[in-house]
């Protein structure tokens, strides 16, 4: 799969998977692991890269006496993901035409 493509698609994986509720890195690969494998290399830099975007944002909060990193979702992530869904639609009929009769 071209990278491009991939990075796009696990870019809005994350999205959907925070869509449900805030979340940290480990939950968010646990989320998305039976539709997609992610691994925390490639997990931080989407996070990050999602965070510079204004397509989520991020707070500390304690769990057993230590501070964890959660994501929450913005109005601009949500509607990055509606986005995606409609240019999908393109994607599908570009797929379908290629890989009709010739």
């Amino acid at each position: 799969m071209d990278i491009q493509l991939r990075r796009g698609i696990l870019e809005v994986c994350v999205l959907k998977a925070l869509s449900r509720g805030d979340s940290y890195g480990y939950q968010i690969i646990k989320d998305i692991s039976p539709y997609v494998q992610m691994s925390e290399s490639t997990l931080y830099p989407i996070l990050k890269r999602l965070e510079a975007a204004g397509a989520l944002t991020s707070f500390s909060r304690e769990h057993n006496g230590r501070l964890r990193k959660y994501y929450a979702i913005t109005g601009s992530g949500r509607n990055r993901i509606d986005a995606f869904l409609q240019e999908w639609e393109d994607v599908k009929r570009a797929y379908d035409f290629i890989k009709g009769d010739m």
